[in-house]
């Protein structure tokens, strides 16, 4: 019973997650809903870096619900995607504002689990390897970011 009572908690604090980052706002009259992954997402790089953070929390979370490795590799993409797209100017910002990868993870969790407590060691190993890529990914769009800035501005006019 009280293993029951500590799933439901979790699962109330991951699903209060979800909710922060992609649900905490609802335009009056249309009913869209954007969470903060959209607002903090405006400032380039930092705020796409932060949210994404957040979102390997829910993912680890995957493993600790015993997901398949084949559906944390899905969480994974959606987090990488968010972020990828989210870190283009105007598109991505437009694109925070739908794709919900916090709320997509949260339901194949909730599809896929097998138990809470039922992530093995190979688990939690797969998903920090992602975890890895996923950070090499931010950290190389940072220095690419930087890298175009620093050209613009050390760059010589063409007239």
């Amino acid at each position: 019973m009280a293993d029951l009572q500590k799933q439901i908690e979790i699962e109330k604090g991951l699903d209060n997650l979800a909710f922060y980052l992609d649900d905490l706002f609802r335009i009056p009259g249309v009913g869209w809903r954007f969470g903060l992954d959209a607002i903090i997402g405006l400032i380039p790089n930092v705020g796409d870096t932060l949210t994404s953070f957040a979102s390997f929390y829910i993912l680890l979370a995957g493993v600790r619900y015993g997901v398949p490795k084949i559906t944390l590799l899905r969480m994974a993409f959606n987090i990488g995607l968010d972020y990828l797209v989210g870190s283009i100017p105007v598109v991505g910002d437009a694109f925070d504002f739908v794709w919900k990868s916090n709320k997509q993870n949260m339901n194949l969790i909730r599809k896929r689990a097998s138990g809470h407590g039922k992530g093995k060691t190979s688990d939690y190993v797969f998903v920090f390897g992602l975890i890895g890529i996923l950070i090499a990914i931010l950290v190389g769009s940072i220095f690419a970011s930087a890298f175009v800035i620093y050209w613009i501005l050390t760059s010589r006019p063409l007239i």
